[in-house]
């Protein structure tokens, strides 16, 4: 993947998330840390040769983060 390629992904996944309105915190969490994975996974899969790959891990690790996030603040600040 080219840089030219993986800076229209970026603007692609801007523009896809600034029309997401009335979602809970937690949506928002997920879709941001989805985003934000995706994006880090395919700067490092490229360095690796596999983009794709790296996108497709990073989106989903970011994902899962981002929705667990406030449940994770809570329990570290409780203890």
């Amino acid at each position: 993947m080219s840089l030219r390629n993986a800076i229209a992904t970026l603007v692609a996944l801007g523009l896809a998330t600034a029309g997401c309105s009335g979602l809970t915190q937690q949506e928002q969490q997920a879709l941001s840390g989805g985003a934000i994975g995706a994006a880090g996974g395919a700067v490092i899969g490229a360095m690796a040769g596999a983009p794709g790959v790296g996108a497709a891990i990073g989106g989903a690790t970011g994902t899962a983060a981002g929705a667990m996030w406030t449940d994770i603040s809570k329990r570290a600040n409780s203890q």
